[in-house]
Order: structure tokens, then C-alpha cells, then sequence
């Protein structure tokens, strides 16, 4: 059993061959960093138009490096959203256009759903009740799983997520686009406690994250202080900065760590948790890794992540729960429509109802 997984909800075009639902056999990404890095961040137009120019190349890639060919393929999962509109379409019109030649059937994806199960491709052994955690540049979730397949969302973003916060304070200190693993290789070499930032007090009292506070309270101290921007064109490296900038860094990204590790001890009240589970492209911050597992081990309660090559956008993840769901008899029919806003608790009709099938 052959599955053919295809994401393109953003700026990476990917593609994975999977084989028996746990063994990959490949898992292609085109990344499209260098072609938005001039703008600071995804231009939707030029997203779109590269996934076209790409994908069948990132396909067939995948193909090869999988030792296969298209007539083997048994089944296609692809992501149909939250997204770029534009950017799914591509994705999506390609895997239909593909299934209906081979005469396969074909599922669409949740884009979170597959972060979720890039978790459970790696660690199938993860201890439940858990605490899954999606973090990145488009979205910060927390959700509670009784099992592999019983999801509940608990917490979100109230407005920016982890990632767009990071990016956005590289954005204005001059480091490029994307920030968050510049600011990460940077950060050792500040003082995470000289610049304080306070945890958001959210008015409602339900569990949510929220970071634009702290984006704005970095604005605030960068005019105060009259910290400089790296000016385009100069290397980044910690020589080339002032003590103030790589605190500045350092103090930003500890106090969004504070934040995750504060809402996940939340979660953990009354919901006899034995594993955290920790997906998307910032659970790959040095950071973040080191300092929840050493809070949540020394609790007793294991931390879960995905090894770094699938921690970003990729089409592994896809493939591991489209081919969950093709197992469980599912399939999609020909008129499915991507979803740029799709919830994850939107998928089934009913919260009771499986998220993950087995």
C-alpha cells in the first residue's frame, strides 16, 4: 500500500511517498523562502504561481527517490486547507487530476490534522490521555487526546501566532525573512532576563494564547532604547550586533516560551495527562525543545516532538493521516473545495466522532 501525500498550503510545495501507512519512503520540499525573503513575508500571488511552476517536479522527485512510479500509487492524501486559497487550489487540482487518471481514491486534508500525526508517525508509542500542541508561523492550538483518535481543541491564539510573532520581530530588527530561526541561533548569546515581557492576562479567563502584546511591547522598547535594525545587505552574526539587540532576542523568545509552557501546565489541570505532543514549524526552537522537557519530565510526563526535516510544511505528515482516514473507508469525491479557514474541529460533524481514524 502506496500513498501519495501533496501539501501546498503556503510557501512550500511537497510531496511524500508512504508506504504501509509507517514506512516513508520519501518526502520531497521545495521551499519558497528566498523568493518571499525580499518582502518579509508570503506573497500570496507569487506562492500560487511557484506551486504551479513546481509541483509536478516535486512529484515525480518524490517518485523517484521512493523507487516507484505513478501506476503503484494506491491512494492520495492532500491538504485542503487552512491556507493560502490560491496555494491550496494548486495542491488540490493536482491530486484530483491525478486520482481520477489512475483511478484512485483520494482524501483532503487538514493541514493541522497532519501536524498532529506527524507525531504519531515517529513516537506510535505516545502515552495517552495527551496534550497536543500545534506551533507555528500560522497557527498556535492546543488540543486535548483522549487516544490517537479522540481531539478536542482547548486553547488558540486570540491573534498572532507563535511563529508570526517571532517573524515579525525579525521583520523589524533587519534579520530577514523567516525570523524565528535566526532569532533561535541567536538568543544564546543574549540575556533572556534582561529585557522583561509579561505574560497577556486574557480578559475572559478561558485558556487561550496571545502574542501581539509582546510584539508590540517590543516596538515600544526597540524606540526606547533606540535599538538599531540590522541594516540590508549585513551579515547577521552576533558580531555585527549590540549587547541590546541580542538581549532584545533573547528576552522576546524566552517570554514566548513562558507563554507555551504556561498555557500547557494550564491544560494539564484535571485532564490526567501523560504525554505532551508538540507539532509545527516552532516546535523545532531549540529552545522551546530544551525547556519543555526539562519542566514536563521532571513532572513525570514525556514530551513528544517530530524530528526537525518534519517540524515544517511538509507532505509526509499528510500522508500519514490522509492514509488514516483512506483506511478507515473514507474518500473524497471530486467536487471537494479547498478551505482557507478550515477548523480542525470542522472535519466531522460530530465531536465525538473519530479526528484521527484508526
Amino acid at each position: 500500500m502506496l500513498t501519495l501525500g501533496i501539501e501546498s498550503s503556503c510557501d512550500e510545495t511537497a510531496a511524500a511517498v508512504l508506504k504501509e501507512g509507517n514506512r516513508l519512503l520519501s518526502n520531497v520540499v521545495a521551499s519558497q523562502s528566498k523568493i518571499h525573503h525580499h518582502f518579509g513575508g508570503v506573497v500570496p500571488e507569487l506562492a500560487s504561481r511557484e506551486h504551479i511552476r513546481t509541483i509536478c517536479y516535486v512529484v515525480e522527485k518524490a517518485l523517484y527517490k521512493a523507487k516507484t512510479d505513478f501506476e503503484y500509487i494506491d491512494e492520495i492524501a492532500v491538504t485542503k486547507g487552512p491556507g493560502l486559497m490560491g496555494a491550496l487550489l494548486v495542491g488540490l487540482t493536482y491530486a484530483k487530476s491525478l486520482a481520477f487518471s489512475l483511478k484512485i481514491p483520494f482524501v483532503g486534508v487538514n493541514h493541522l490534522e497532519g501536524h498532529i500525526a506527524s507525531v504519531l508517525l515517529e513516537h506510535p508509542s505516545a502515552e495517552f490521555p495527551a496534550l497536543s500542541l500545534v506551533i507555528s508561523g500560522g497557527h498556535t492550538s492546543l488540543y486535548h487526546m483522549k487516544s490517537p483518535t479522540q481531539l478536542e481543541m482547548i486553547a488558540q491564539t486570540l491573534d498572532d501566532a507563535a511563529g508570526e510573532a517571532l517573524d515579525k520581530l525579525g521583520k523589524l530588527m533587519g534579520l530577514g525573512y523567516p525570523g524565528g530561526p535566526v532569532i533561535d541561533r541567536l538568543a544564546p548569546f543574549g540575556n533572556s532576563h534582561a529585557v522583561r515581557f509579561s505574560l497577556p492576562k486574557i480578559s475572559s479567563g478561558k485558556l487561550a494564547f496571545s502574542f501581539s502584546g509582546l510584539k508590540s511591547a517590543a516596538v515600544r522598547y526597540v524606540a526606547k532604547q533606540k535599538i538599531t535594525p540590522l541594516k540590508k545587505g549585513t551579515k547577521v552574526d552576533p558580531e555585527n550586533l549590540s549587547q541590546d539587540f541580542l538581549d532584545l532576542l533573547s528576552s522576546y523568545q524566552k517570554s514566548v516560551v513562558d507563554q507555551v509552557i504556561d498555557r500547557l501546565d494550564k491544560g494539564l489541570k484535571g485532564n490526567n495527562i501523560r504525554s505532551i505532543q508538540i507539532s509545527g514549524g516552532v516546535s523545532c526552537n531549540s529552545e522551546l525543545r530544551k525547556r519543555t522537557r526539562k519542566h514536563f519530565e521532571n513532572l513525570g510526563i514525556h514530551v513528544y516532538y517530530p524530528s526537525p526535516q518534519l517540524t515544517t510544511d511538509n507532505a509526509a505528515m499528510i500522508a500519514v493521516a490522509g492514509h488514516l482516514r483512506l483506511k478507515s473507508g473514507e474518500k473524497d469525491s471530486w467536487d471537494l473545495k479547498a478551505d482557507s479557514n478550515l477548523p480542525l474541529h470542522g472535519i466531522y460533524a460530530s465531536k465525538n466522532k473519530s479526528y484521527l481514524p484508526t
